[in-house]
This record gives structure tokens, sequence and C-alpha cells, in this order.
């Protein structure tokens, strides 16, 4: 991703406001120079992490700066909502960072930074779940993979607990995503049988008609598919986890129309 050199190397001056600028001036922070120094060497008076987005600096690197460092701030308050971290919670995370993300080991460094300097810093999870809507209400499959993410980390100790839980809907309803989406997942997490579960990642119920589960699987697969999450400005680190949820979604179809007889 562009702007991880321009974040290591130094030169990254910074690109938003808000909470979610807040957790990443912790972060990164000690990157920038001392005396506020930003590229071409003009002096920054005052705070150096106050809202900048010049014009070297694209719209795709805010875009995917902003979703890096808004997912780790978000997981982090969901894993540690209950008091503390677990030992799986943050596996579950690193799993994340390594299996989905196919991050290097910089940027894993990264990733878990942006997590400690969440778990430490201000702003609460609706505030950053209010950043990252207003950022990305234009693409609501990254919004559900988010959820879906929420859901993984929070059941990795197990069980899905309350605090989690309300959480995880909070942060659904600032989405604006339907219930019945949050229900499917939570389904999905709690296990469901095979079918229910086919059935919940199509976003439909069981009773939907031949030609509903049909539109659903189109709707699915084009908001899902590699190539459109690419156009949202999603680097392709972050297009692994896509790659695996569209995969979820032939294979929830083929099911379906194998269980149904659906040519």
């Amino acid at each position: 991703m562009a702007w991880f050199g321009k974040l290591f190397g130094g030169t990254l001056g910074f690109m938003f406001g808000g909470p979610l600028g807040m957790i990443a001036g912790i972060a990164f922070g000690h990157m920038f120079d001392k005396a506020g120094e930003y590229p071409g060497g003009a002096q920054q008076q005052g705070n150096p992490f106050q809202d900048r987005a010049p014009s070297f600096y694209s719209t795709q690197d805010q875009s995917q700066m902003l979703f890096f460092v808004g997912a780790f701030s978000m997981l982090a308050r969901i894993a540690s909502v209950d008091g503390k971290v677990t030992g799986s919670e943050q596996q579950k995370v690193e799993e994340f960072i390594r299996r989905d993300l196919n991050l290097g080991q910089r940027e894993h460094d990264a990733a878990l930074r942006v997590f400690d300097a969440a778990l430490t810093g201000g702003g609460t999870f609706d505030q950053f779940a209010a950043q990252f809507y207003e950022n990305f209400s234009h693409a609501p499959n990254i919004l559900q993979l988010m959820i879906d993410i929420f859901y993984r980390v929070a059941a990795a100790d197990g069980n899905v607990n309350k605090a989690e839980e309300d959480m995880i809907r909070k942060g659904a309803t600032i989405f604006h995503i339907p219930s019945y989406f949050v229900d499917s997942l939570c389904r999905k997490y709690g296990g469901c049988s095979i079918s229910e579960h086919a059935y919940a990642v199509l976003n439909i119920s069981t009773t939907a008609t031949d030609e509903e589960v049909k539109k659903a699987y189109r709707k699915m697969s084009i908001e899902f598919h590699p190539d459109t999450l690419a156009t949202k400005g999603m680097g392709e680190e972050f297009l692994i986890h896509a790659t695996a949820k569209f995969r979820e979604i032939q294979e929830a179809y083929e099911e379906i129309k194998k269980e149904r007889g659906i040519k």
C-alpha cells in the first residue's frame, strides 16, 4: 500500500483528524520529525497531527490509511469491552492481520501499534465507528465485512458475551446495516446448521423463493467481487478477506441450489 512507504519513510503528513486521527497520532507520532517538519521542509506550528491532506497524498492513500486505523481501533474496543483482551482474542486479531490481510512484518507491527494505541488512547467505539461510516458509507460491503470481523474476534474465546454483542450491534446501527444481516452473523458464529448458514451468508431467510435466492446471490456476488472493492480504493492486502467472502457466497449458493434443485 502506497501510504505505508510514506509512513515508514517519515514523510506522511497527517491525513485526517477526529478520534481516529488521535489514535493514529499516538501510534505513529514518533515517526514524524520532532521539529514538526513536513515534506518540503515546511515547519508546522502547533499540533503536528491536525487535519492535513496535501495534494501529493492520493484519495486512495487516505482511504486505505483510514480503513487501516479504523479497523484496528474498533477491533481493540471490541476485544477489550469486557475489561481485558484474552490470548485467544489477540490471536484472532493476529490471524486477521497475517492470514486475511496478508501483511508483511512491518505492516503487521503497524497494525498492532494501532491496536495497542486504541486500547489506551481516548475516543469511544461509537466515535470510531461514526468516523469510519462517514468515510465508507458509499461501500456497504466494506461495512458488512467489518461486522463479520468484529464477530470473529468476539467469538475467539468460545462465545460472544453480552457486552461484545451490544457493541457490535451498536456498530451495525451506526453503519446502517439491517438487523437480519447481523442476526445471520450471530447465527454463523453461534453454531447454526450448515443449511441455515448458507442462507445467512446470502442475507435471506430459509423461506425465500428461488427467484429471491438468485437475486440475493447476484447482488452479493457483485458487491463482494474483488474488482468491485478495488474500485472503492482498497489495497490488495485488504482484498484477501473480500476474496474469502466472495468464495463463501459462491459456496453458499451452490449448496442452496443443490438442496432446492435450482438450475
